[in-house]
Parts: C-alpha cells; sequence; structure tokens
C-alpha cells in the first residue's frame, strides 16, 4: 500500500514511493499496536458519559487504525507529520493547537499559506523520534503510515510510551477502497478530538457543497477515461481501484483506467497503458518524484505512447498530490479534474 515513504526521482528503477502524560493512557495505547497494515479500517469516536468530565464531548474515546485512544480533553500542543493533516487543522481553525509540522508535499492553499507559515518546521521529511519530543506535543497526528514508523523509531508505541498519543489518517488503516466519505469522516473525527464539531461540520458541509457543483456540472457529460501518471520510466507507478483518486475521477466525469487494480498505487506496464487508451493523463505532482515539467515531456518523448490519444492530444491535468490523499483538498480536486475532463461544461 502507499504508505508515503520516498521513491528516487523519476528516472529511476526504484519506483516505491514513500508511498509523560497519564500511565492509564500509555497502558492502553500500548495493548493495541500499530502494525503494518493496521486492521481497522473506519475511525470511531464516543463521549465516555456526560457525568466524567466537565467539558461537553469530554472523555472521548477515539479507535483509530487499530489503537484507542481516550482524550480527558482536547490535545493542546499538536505535531503534524506530512501536509494534509496540517491543511485539515489549519481549516479547522487551529493553528493555536500547532507546535510543529513536517514533510511539506506542495504549495499550500493560497488561505491557509500564511498560518502554515506561522507554525514552526520540524524537518522537511519526517522528523526524528527525539525532533518530534523536543517540540513537547501532547497529540502527533501522521498523515501517511510512514509517520509512525517502527524500524525509526517512530511506533505509535513508542509515542504513548513517552506520554504522547497519536492519530494516524484513516487513509492508511486498512486496505479498503477509500472514498470521500472517508474525507468527510476524518475532518469529523478531529474535529471531536479537538473539541470543534461544529466547525467540522460546517467544512464538511463546504466540501460537499464544492463536489456536488461540480459534479453536477458533467453529470451528462459522456466519462472520460484517465491514466493517473505518478512517476516512474521502466513502469508507470499508478493509482489503483482502492485509491481516493479513483473516486475524485468518477465524481469529475471520468473512468481510472487502471480501477481494477486493486491496490491504492501500483506498478503498471507501459503496454497496458497503451492497450487502455487514456483519452486523458492525470499528472501528480509533489517534490522529489520529478518536475510536472519533466514528466510531460518523458510521457511526449517516448515513440511507444505516440498513439494514446491523451498524449497524441496533449491532454493533461495537473494535481498535486496533496489534493488526492484524505484531507480538505480533494473536494477541491474534483473541480479541478472536472474541468480538465470537461471543460466545455464551465464555459
Amino acid at each position: 500500500m502507499y504508505d508515503g515513504t520516498s521513491r528516487p526521482p523519476l528516472f529511476s528503477p526504484a519506483r516505491l514511493r514513500r508511498s509523560p502524560r497519564a500511565a492509564a493512557v500509555a497502558a492502553a495505547l500500548s495493548a493495541v499496536l500499530l502494525t503494518a497494515g493496521c486492521g481497522a479500517s473506519r475511525d470511531t469516536a464516543r463521549a465516555a458519559g456526560p457525568a466524567a468530565s466537565s467539558l461537553e464531548g469530554f472523555p472521548l474515546t477515539v479507535d483509530n487504525c487499530g489503537v484507542r485512544t481516550t482524550y480527558d480533553r482536547p490535545p493542546s500542543r499538536v505535531v503534524t507529520i506530512h501536509q494534509h493533516p496540517a491543511e485539515l487543522m489549519l481549516a479547522l481553525g487551529l493553528k493555536d493547537r500547532m507546535v510543529g509540522t513536517a514533510f511539506p508535499d506542495s504549495a499550500v492553499l493560497p488561505e491557509l499559506r500564511e498560518d502554515y507559515a506561522a507554525v514552526p518546521e520540524l524537518a522537511k521529511r519526517e522528523p526524528s523520534f527525539e525532533t518530534v519530543l523536543e517540540a513537547e506535543p501532547d497529540l502527533v497526528y501522521g498523515g501517511y503510515g510512514s509517520a509512525f514508523a517502527e524500524p525509526e523509531g517512530r511506533s505509535r508505541k513508542a509515542f504513548a510510551d513517552a506520554g504522547i498519543d497519536t492519530h494516524l489518517n484513516r487513509e492508511y488503516c486498512g486496505r479498503k477502497r477509500v472514498t470521500m466519505e472517508d474525507t468527510y469522516e476524518e475532518i469529523r473525527t478531529v474535529g471531536r478530538i479537538f473539541g470543534v464539531p461544529d466547525r467540522a461540520e460546517e467544512l464538511v458541509a463546504d466540501l460537499e457543497g464544492r463536489v456536488g457543483e461540480a459534479a453536477a456540472a458533467v453529470e451528462d457529460e459522456p466519462g472520460v477515461s484517465v491514466f493517473v501518471y505518478d512517476s516512474g520510466d521502466r513502469t508507470a507507478f499508478t493509482a489503483g481501484g482502492r485509491s481516493l483518486g479513483t473516486e475524485l475521477i468518477r465524481l469529475a466525469g471520468g473512468r481510472n483506467v487502471f480501477a481494477d487494480l486493486d491496490d491504492v498505487f501500483g506498478d503498471v506496464s507501459w503496454e497496458q497503458v497503451v492497450a487502455r487508451k487514456p483519452e486523458v493523463i492525470a499528472v501528480y505532482d509533489y517534490a522529489g518524484a520529478g518536475s510536472v515539467e519533466q514528466k510531460k515531456e518523458f510521457l511526449l518523448s517516448q515513440p511507444a505512447l505516440a498513439d494514446v490519444p491523451a498524449v497524441k492530444n496533449e491532454r493533461f491535468v495537473v494535481l498535486p498530490l496533496t489534493a488526492t490523499l484524505v484531507g480538505i483538498r480533494s473536494a477541491y480536486a474534483v473541480e479541478d479534474l472536472a474541468r480538465g475532463l470537461h471543460p466545455e461544461s464551465f464555459r
């Protein structure tokens, strides 16, 4: 499964990408450990009862990727690892709770740039366990599974033993198909954890509205076949049927030509790409995998791809990688895709 682990630049044979609080809490977290391919595919959050706390909605117990955490109060010192959790928190007006972030992937949304820049950047990639501890967080919120990489000393158990709670974006809770509903539920869960459920519902309503408008604009248009090009030269690293990208393409009036790939991301041969004749290529843009122009130049220079309709007609749609993940940008991505697949519907 795509887990946020770094991949080498575009022209390389390798293709795997990135991809002391209360002792009782530490003990509860230690009892259920996050391992590779953790089993729970959904998060649940529930209040323990009104008599237990003077704070409305607390204590709150959240089951997240096989780890159960009870929050006695909203976290107040949070480190986010990866950009999409940081943007989600900022969109909920939680800048004052953030003491550090790490691993920017793409340009930050314009409306969030000032707030994002105000949060200390701990590392250009995943920070070390020691670096995170220096920020003295009470919660670490990770975007990719690699946020809590055990070989690098950042396992969820290691943080629990240090008295620090953890939360992992639900996209990496299991191997189920990811949909926009996961985005909405992630926002709601984070809203409950931080005691701002009303803000979360407002944000969800706004994003649902964006998606609905874009989908309605293209609902009568014929579906357009789309190939997602993430990276790769000898083979193509692409979005499979379990990815949120496949759902975004569908909502935008398209069809992922590799929707039958039973994974979030995976490698396919260029012969397969040619055989499926995509009409549009969606290029994923993020740091460390070659620029968009390099990717386009590579695709346009391959003789074997010359007759592929998307290449022949130079039909490309560029999406920041962060827009294809469970976070606030996925709703924006539906509109961007819809405009790229059906420009006539937006004139």
